[in-house]
């Protein structure tokens, strides 16, 4: 047991176990239990199972269940995934604590992506907040609901910089630039992990996937990537660099793709160079499930010993469901494969951060108090849930101020999203109850809008749960006629068409992107109806909304925002709540310009050109996205002027003046873009560098100040060195990244 062996230890030290137990020196603790572990105890220490049992009822028995059972009585476990529940995690944690030789504790991971018992808005979703703050204390309340289930790790933040919407996990990151996902990566990381990781309601983070996850061919989860290592340390690792080094995040978790032909799980660049030396990463590193047996199929490895021994060696710490570890690890050191000394350090990973979480000084201090669950769903917590939610719905389109409704209008809400209760509720809901979002219907109920409810058409899913398979093409048009009626009667209609929440997030690609089934048909007939209609969309990911802006006055990006999603949206659409949200993602205008990206870098034939075939275009689309990233509008109006520059010692000083030219109160994202037109290395046309969100009353006025540094400044060559060269900058400020308001200035070193 676990006391026992502090004792023992307490001798060896020549102090008493309570006095051991509150040392500073965790290192030093580290040292003395790898001392007293056996090679199949730190072999174990790297394994992680997920729930194979009820951990309340009966052990299990018979076959590789009982096995599993067995290995965590014997100390042969280091962590479990899946268990939830305050009986479930201390039933398991006895196991460990009481039962086997050294009573190491077992850490408990679980999937709290984007809140736990209260779900809030998808991270994507979040993110077209543009709010850090809020952003931050979502993830704080996600880690306080875990914590009272038990859990005390999480696999999240998801930091992948992705630039194809097809890729079902969009909606599981920040969108497609590094300078907002690294803001965001940071706050998520400092929200789960709070400000004392040994605290009850804290839990560690883990930054995944590294790296290049995001970029996978054809938007198909899990398939090749290949990408240039300019693109690799200049987008995609930027989030990560920022989770270690400024929120000290204490996990991080490798991919499923390969970088350079070597897949994540066994490549010793990222996990050992990168991640644990340059950036002095002192956590572990936990494979994805099963990604280290998975290297035998991409060809990597020749079978599971060998992956087992290229993932240690490469940095790989801990094993996800694939005993790769557990079947191998201790044959290749009793072998003189692998050094014992590689295997020590990834065991003190993993012991070090069992230590930060208090889980030697008290193993069951998440599950000991029984009024912890009590918090779950809490009214406050709701509370933050909806004020997220409504600061992440982005207004795309508002033609006429058709937005917001007004009081005495009769509308006609139709579609069959617009009463669901599960589907705003997103992918990955964690240990939310499915069914208990409140929708769009209960929204116009609670607001006292006149209006008439119609299906139209539904989206068809296939049995409820994760990972049953979806059916997006459904031919039920039975619901048409009696839409259309309602629409005809209405003085406008609110149509909610979209995805259902499972139709995105991991396996969930999609080769078109269009609005699922007949939807689209809906759409069109409602519009020929009455033509004063606004669409509302609920999706994972962005969508082809081309018909839709060139015919419907009235566009609202409603993402899925989770529990207060119908009182979210409902907000917006009266105009109880100004939207003030910003894409984080391009809206491209067909599948056929995916990739479409705001930071693209500019060919050497440019254009366009009159009259000319040859410069780089489509000959039936333009290059632009339909919404372009931090597109976003409002129901006031925004007026940027008076661009300053100043340069003076180690920076620059960047200022405009924000004015609200409208009627009403507003939020507005005032969004710094700099470009670097000639480098030693082709730098993107335009690049996210600051940003500032800020409430103006009518006909207020503000001054927006940036500073740009080294940081914003330089960039990381091919070869992964940072680098500041001095010559001429652009500068451009507004409310998207389209922004024409612009300056210049040389920038010197000397």
């Amino acid at each position: 047991m676990i006391k026992q062996f502090l004792a023992g230890l307490a001798v060896l030290a020549g102090t008493s176990p309570v006095a051991l137990m509150a040392q500073d020196d965790i290192e030093g603790q580290i040292d003395a239990l790898l001392a007293e572990m056996t090679l199949e105890e730190k072999v174990g220490q790297l394994t992680q199972y997920s729930s194979f049992w009820d951990a309340t009822g009966p052990a299990p028995q018979g076959g590789e269940q009982e096995e599993k059972f067995e290995q965590v009585r014997e100390g042969r476990v280091g962590s479990m995934l899946n268990v939830v529940g305050r009986d479930e995690v201390r039933a398991v944690q006895e196991l460990a604590v009481e039962d086997s030789r050294l009573g190491i504790p077992l850490i408990f991971g679980y999937d709290v992506v984007h809140g736990h018992k209260t779900i809030f808005p998808i991270p994507l979703a979040e993110s077209a907040s543009w709010d850090i703050d809020l952003i931050e204390q979502s993830a704080r309340i996600a880690a306080v609901e875990a914590a009272a289930q038990g859990l005390n790790w999480t696999f999240a933040p998801m930091v992948d910089i992705s630039r194809d919407p097809r890729w079902g996990r969009v909606m599981e990151g920040a969108g497609e630039d590094p300078y907002l996902g690294a803001r965001i990566a940071v706050a998520r990381v400092k929200g789960f992990q709070g400000d004392d990781l040994s605290a009850d309601d804290t839990i560690a983070a883990t930054i995944k996937h590294l790296a290049g996850y995001g970029f996978a061919e054809g938007g198909r989860d899990y398939n090749t990537a290949d990408f240039g290592t300019v693109t690799l340390h200049n987008v995609i690792l930027p989030p990560f660099k920022a989770a270690v080094e400024e929120a000290d995040v204490r996990t991080a978790m490798n991919s499923f793709n390969i970088l350079n032909g070597v897949p994540a799980t066994g490549d010793a660049y990222l996990q050992r160079d990168l991640l644990k030396e340059a950036w002095g990463f002192d956590g572990f590193i936990v494979s994805d499930w099963a990604s280290g047996r998975e290297m035998i199929d991409h060809g990597f490895a020749a079978g599971p010993r060998d992956a087992a021994e290229l993932a240690i060696e490469a940095g790989s710490d801990m094993d996800m469901e694939s005993y790769i570890y557990r079947d191998h690890l201790a044959g290749l050191v009793e072998s003189g494969a692998v050094d014992m000394a590689i295997v020590d350090d990834a065991v003190r990973r993993v012991l070090r951060v069992k230590h930060e979480l208090g889980l030697f000084k008290d193993p069951y201090r998440y599950v000991d108090d029984p009024d912890q669950e009590d918090i779950l769903m809490s009214p406050d917590h709701r509370a933050v849930a909806l004020d997220v939610a409504k600061n992440s719905i982005v207004l795309l389109k508002n033609k006429a101020s058709l937005l917001p409704l007004k009081g005495g209008e009769k509308v006609a809400l139709i579609g069959a999203l617009a009463a669901d209760k599960d589907t705003p509720l997103g992918n990955w809901r964690a240990a939310g109850e499915t069914g208990t979002a409140v929708s769009v219907v209960e929204g116009f109920e609670a607001a006292g809008v006149s209006f008439t409810y119609r299906e139209g058409a539904a989206v068809e899913v296939g049995e409820a749960g994760f990972p049953q398979p979806v059916v997006v093409n459904t031919t039920d048009r039975s619901g048409f006629d009696a839409a259309v009626a309602a629409a005809r009667k209405a003085d406008k209609v609110v149509l909610v068409l979209g995805e259902d929440g499972l139709q995105s997030g991991e396996g969930r690609s999609r080769s078109d992107i269009g609005l699922p089934g007949v939807q689209q048909e809906l759409l069109e007939a409602v519009h020929a109806a009455n033509p004063e209609t606004v669409l509302v969309v609920m999706s994972g990911r962005p969508l082809i909304l081309d018909w839709a802006d060139a015919n419907v006055p009235a566009i609202v990006q409603a993402w899925h925002l989770g529990h207060e999603s119908g009182h979210a949206i409902t907000s917006v659409l009266t105009g109880d709540h100004n939207p003030g949200g910003k894409l984080p993602m391009s809206f491209p205008r067909s599948v056929g310009q995916i990739p479409v990206y705001y930071n693209y870098m500019m060919t050497g034939r440019p254009g366009p050109l009159e009259n000319e075939v040859f410069w780089s275009h489509y000959n039936d689309l333009p290059n632009t996205p339909l919404y372009a990233f931090g597109h976003g509008l409002s129901y006031t109006g925004f007026n940027y002027s008076g661009l300053e520059i100043t340069q003076g010692g180690r920076s620059v000083t960047v200022s405009v003046t924000l004015e609200n030219t409208g009627d009403v109160a507003g939020t507005e994202v005032a969004q710094l873009y700099l470009r670097d037109p000639v480098a030693s290395v082709v730098r993107p046309v335009r690049e996210l560098k600051g940003f500032e969100k800020v409430m103006l009353e009518p006909g207020e006025s503000t001054l927006v100040t940036f500073e740009l540094t080294d940081a914003e400044l330089g960039f990381y060559d091919p070869y992964g060195n940072f680098k500041v060269e001095n010559g001429d900058f652009e500068v451009y400020v507004g409310g998207s990244s389209a922004a024409d308001l612009g300056g210049s200035f040389t920038w010197s070193s000397n």
